[in-house]
Order: structure tokens, then sequence, then C-alpha cells
């Protein structure tokens, strides 16, 4: 008889209008944790969490109590309550490891780095352990679907200038760029004077007999301008692709990493001196957008901290002086990409 009076008084509270939720579980903190994983985890929010724990601040210390939400039995809300703000979903995020840079984490998941410190609302490199990333734009809260943009128009057909010039854009080929000015491969590499078909953003190529004519006759104050460019450092340093490496070499008998870097940059008009891979390392600043020409480090290859050195080519590749000698290797090779630390250039 008593339990069905109980049961009968449950029963008259939900006819009334009362909802049911069992009572709230507790949370111990543990190294790392934080309101948003938490947040995740219960399927809750950051606002809840710290309204249930009567908290001020984001801020946990390990061995804290938290009251995470159960069910309790609640009296309903006169009017609905609001959506709950859309919890990124843990696929969008990413927890800062030890070892980890801005850097690394864009390349592992193929995002812009300038994108991930925005999203972030980040305006510097230092990220610690532990750290919670938005590394999509869903989980910075954007979810509206913008139209996408028209289609790049193709490259002109036409060289670029009136000497018969033409600039490399993202995408180009030696074969894609002779078809389109029907003349042939061949032509593009004697005109040019290229020992093979690689071809960077941003380098001016030469595409008949008459502007290869013309640019023998720039004058000296023109070409030694031209010298110091990226796409100078980098037709110097393809030359040299298959020198063998030798520790601590400075010359084309073998290069080892940083030495193939001095020997570059001086062969192309710099007057750098010849420094570790950390002394260049420490005399340049990251970068979010890389150009080719710029430099890209990595750590932990042969020893602790930064190891490793190349000049960045663009498409994703570098060219460096490895144990395999000077080559071409693209930092989606999973040793290097496991080792990279980020893109940098000289102050």
């Amino acid at each position: 008889m008593k339990k069905q009076i109980v049961t009968l008084a449950a029963a008259a509270m939900l006819s009334s209008g009362f909802a049911a939720k069992a009572s709230a579980d507790t949370h111990v903190v543990k190294k790392g944790d934080t309101l948003y994983q938490l947040a995740v985890k219960y399927k809750t929010t950051v606002t809840e969490l710290k309204s249930i724990n009567k908290l001020s601040s984001d801020s946990l210390y390990i061995n804290q109590s938290l009251q995470v939400p159960g069910t309790v039995i609640s009296a309903p809300s006169v009017r609905p309550p609001a959506p709950a703000p859309a919890i990124p979903s843990a696929a969008n995020t990413y927890i800062v490891k030890s070892g980890d840079s801005l850097s690394k984490i864009a390349l592992n998941h193929k995002i812009n780095l300038k994108d991930l410190m925005s999203w972030n609302q980040l305006t510097h490199h230092i990220i610690h352990p532990g750290q919670v990333l938005k590394v999509s734009k869903t989980a910075s809260g954007n979810n509206t679907k913008k139209p996408s943009a028209a289609p790049a128009p193709p490259p002109a057909a036409a060289p670029s200038g009136s000497s018969g010039n033409y600039i490399v854009v993202k995408g180009d080929t030696l074969s894609l760029i002779a078809s389109r000015n029907n003349i042939t491969v061949q032509q593009i590499k004697d005109w040019n004077k290229l020992s093979s078909d690689l071809i960077f953003i941003g380098q001016k190529l030469i595409l008949s007999a008459a502007g290869q004519k013309s640019a023998t006759e720039k004058p000296a104050e023109e070409v030694k301008e031209e010298s110091g460019s990226a796409a100078a450092v980098l037709a110097e340093a393809q030359k040299y692709i298959g020198v063998p490496y030798k520790w601590a070499g400075t010359a084309p008998d073998g290069f080892d990493c940083s030495g193939f870097i001095y020997y570059v940059l001086n062969k192309s008009g710099s007057t750098l001196g010849r420094y570790s891979t950390d002394g260049y390392y420490s005399r340049s600043y990251y970068i979010s957008q890389p150009q080719p020409g710029d430099l890209v480090f990595f750590e932990n290859t042969y020893r602790q901290g930064i190891s490793h050195m190349g000049f960045y080519i663009g498409n994703n590749q570098f060219i460096h002086a490895s144990s395999n000698g000077v080559e071409i290797t693209s930092l989606e090779n999973s040793y290097y990409k496991k080792h990279f630390d980020g893109f940098k250039r000289f102050y």
C-alpha cells in the first residue's frame, strides 16, 4: 500500500508538469583537464559547469571535485529553454602535446597557420601541453555555409611582359606552359638554362629566343639586384642536386644541411656567415604563409632540438642536404612530417 502511494505521488508530479532528471555526478580533475574538455565529455556547456560549481573563472586544479550534469527533479520553466550553444566535436579540436608547435599542428591538419591562429585568437606562437586548439572553421563557431568562391581564371596563354617573359604561378609545369605558348619543353629549358624540370612559384621564365637575347643585355645593376632574390637562391640550390652528404661540408664536393644553406646563399649574393642549424634558426622568424626561398626547420632528428633545415621551394616541397645527399623532398614524407618545426624567414 505504501509503495502504491509513492508511485501515485510520482505520477502526479509528472502529470503536473515536473521534469525528472537523475542526480548530479562528480568528476575529479586530472592533469590536462579543462572546462571545455569536460563540457564536451559530459555533453554540456562551459557556462553550465561554471554555474553548477559556482566558478568565477575557467581555472581548474588537480584533484578538484566538480559537479557535472546528471539528473535532479526540477520544475519546468515557464518558457522552453534556449538551445545550448553548439559545442565543437573532438574531431574539430586538438589537445597540444609536449614538443608540438603551431606550424607542426597546422601542417598535420592540412590547414593554414594564419587560420589556426585566427580561429584560436592567438597573437603569438607560444602554446603549452594540454591546451585545446580549434583546428577547423566549424570549431570556431562559424557554421554558416558561404557560397563557394568562383574559380580563379586560368593563367593567360600569352607570355607576360613585352620581352616574352612569364612568371610561374601555382599549378604550372613546364609542359603546361609549353603547350599554352606553342613551344617545347626543351626550348624553355634551353632559353632558361634549366638542368631539370623543376620550377617554382614566382620564377621568371623566358619564353622566346628574343627574350633570351634581351635578358643577356640587362644592365649590370639589374642583374645584381636579381641575384639575391628567392628565384636566384632556388636556381642555385637545384644545381647541386645529387651532391653527396659530408659532415660540416660547405662545398660542392659534399654538404651538410647548414653548409648547403651557407654555400647557396653566398653564391646568390648573400654575405651571411657560416652558422649551424641553430644559428640560422635564431636569425630568422616564424611565418604563416611560406614563399619559395624561405627556410624550413626540423627538430629532434639526429639530436634533440632544431637539427635540420632546407629551402622551401613551393608545392609542399623543400630542397636540402640529407643523408642521401642534396635532394628534393615532400613535407608529406612521414619522417619529415613527424619532425617538422616550422617555416621561417631571415630578419
